[in-house]
């Protein structure tokens, strides 16, 4: 198998959505260390509750028809709006519903979640969610459209707005409220813009088709009852401990779930560059190209996931404390654990059973692995506190990726040693154990701490990676000469214009 084969196809796309993603990075990633600054434990526990509320009925009404445009839309074009229409319409109804439902059992629903204080804001969940997702087909369609530095510009400025309108009212006044009226206010923004591009695209006609919305709810319900399964048992940790212990002590074990925007943007815009390129190759029934692709797309992503990883785990102390104050330092252990389970995000096994239309099997698996999690989580926390919660929701996720790699070798029709990277994963994992080494030196040998610590580990271990990687990683000589460039980009563009 060529190292350059698919280099191009995964590469330079993957690379245009990351780069205009991470100038909205920094923006997003600071929304919640802001908040925990500005409001006490308590306060802070909530407002990650509502937005719990928020992410798991978000998976339920979007149906699936969203990720479903990835399948339909590179292969009938002259269609498109039919399918964007069917889209819209199912996902405006199930936000209306749920918002209704948040409406009429906002007490019910605090109650659960251990927090009565919670009902007066529930509402205003159900009206942020209907908004977003009316919005959100702005940057697949643009994707499916080989827009990438479109979609990317979407990706930054959405990030930026969202940071705004959450972080400057809350600036204002400290108050709950406060927030979830600039959250509406960026939803509807968002919503504008969407509905601006769609109506003003020449070669989108926006219309209904009854045929094709049967064919199309046929593949999508499927898939989205497998989408919410999916975020359920992704977030059931979550419920868990919010039922278990106070407010406070939710709030604490959020911290340690912080969610790093980098780690999402990267599985994102790999794995739905990967499924357009993938689909079009089946299409053709080049099932070893669409093999190449997937590989390729594991063994990139890899190369960026691990360092993070190490990283994160490297400079975790500091990184908890630095950001959130010491309030939040009992969230470092939760942190570590959970950041070490982010390594399991590289086998994008998801996208590859999208493209194969494998539904049901979706469904299966997320059965099974909230299933496992259901069954144990109690125990878990009862034995091993917060972090038994994090360990158990790990456990889980493995058992559930061994089982989609085994489906997705007989779907590519590729053996073990074909369906993974193994050699490439291996090298990265090595140069990762490499660079963290002279990090760990200086950690215990000079005592660092604080920002020092932060910004010293930071800089010896990207750099003695990028040396490594350079040097003995798994990248071909084109595509290193990718990797510099784009790197070296930037220093580029400053001496010209000087």
């Amino acid at each position: 198998m060529s190292d350059t084969t698919q280099a191009d196809p995964i590469f330079r796309p993957v690379m245009v959505l990351m780069s205009g993603r991470m100038f909205g990075f920094l923006a997003a990633f600071f929304i919640p260390v802001v908040l925990a600054r500005l409001f006490d434990q308590s306060d802070f526990g909530s407002y990650k509750q509502l937005f719990l509320i928020h992410t798991t009925l978000f998976g339920l009404a979007q149906l699936g028809m969203a990720e479903s445009l990835y399948y339909f839309l590179p292969m009938e074009k002259n269609r498109s709006g039919a399918y964007i229409v069917n889209a819209l319409l199912l996902m405006g109804g199930a936000g209306a519903i749920c918002a209704l439902v948040l409406w009429w059992q906002s007490d019910a629903i605090a109650l659960l979640l251990n927090n009565v204080e919670l009902a007066q804001y529930i509402p205003l969940v159900g009206i942020y969610l209907l908004l977003i997702l009316l919005g959100l087909l702005l940057e697949i369609v643009l994707t499916v459209r080989r827009q990438h530095v479109g979609a990317s510009i979407s990706y930054a400025g959405t990030d930026l707005l969202r940071a705004i309108f959450f972080v400057v009212p809350v600036l204002w006044v400290a108050d709950l409220g406060w927030l979830m009226a600039g959250a509406v206010a960026f939803a509807s923004i968002r919503l504008l813009a969407t509905l601006i591009y769609l109506m003003r695209t020449n070669d989108i006609v926006l219309r209904t088709d009854l045929h094709h919305f049967k064919r199309h709810t046929a593949y999508a319900l499927p898939f989205g009852l497998a989408g919410f399964i999916e975020v359920i048992q992704l977030n059931i940790h979550l419920y868990a401990v919010a039922y278990f212990f106070d407010v406070a002590t939710f709030a604490i074990y959020a911290v340690g779930c912080l969610q790093v925007p980098l780690i999402d943007i990267l599985m994102t815009s790999t794995s739905n560059v990967m499924m357009v390129n993938m689909r079009q190759k089946l299409v053709q029934q080049d099932y070893r190209a669409a093999l190449e692709i997937w590989i390729d797309a594991v063994k990139k992503i890899s190369m960026v996931l691990f360092p993070l990883v190490t990283l994160l785990i490297l400079v975790a102390p500091a990184l908890i404390v630095l950001l959130f104050g010491e309030a939040y330092r009992a969230s470092v252990p939760v942190f570590i654990v959970w950041a070490a389970s982010s390594v399991l995000v590289c086998l994008m096994t998801d996208g590859v059973l999208r493209v194969f239309a494998q539904n049901r099997f979706l469904i299966l698996q997320n059965i099974l692995k909230l299933a496992i999690i259901v069954l144990l989580i109690q125990s878990f926390l009862e034995g091993l506190h917060l972090i038994g919660a994090v360990l158990v929701t790990t456990m889980a996720t493995m058992v559930i990726k061994i089982i989609a790699v085994a489906r997705v070798r007989s779907l590519l029709n590729a053996t073990w040693s074909e369906v993974l990277p193994w050699g490439s994963q291996a090298g990265t994992a090595l140069i990762c154990g490499l660079a963290a080494l002279p990090c760990v030196l200086m950690i215990n040998l000079w005592q660092l701490t604080g920002l020092l610590m932060l910004l010293g580990v930071s800089t010896v271990f990207t750099l003695s990676y990028i040396l490594l990687l350079l040097w003995l990683g798994p990248l071909s000589g084109k595509e290193k000469g990718q990797l510099i460039a784009w790197a070296s980009a930037p220093l580029l563009r400053h001496r010209t214009n000087q």
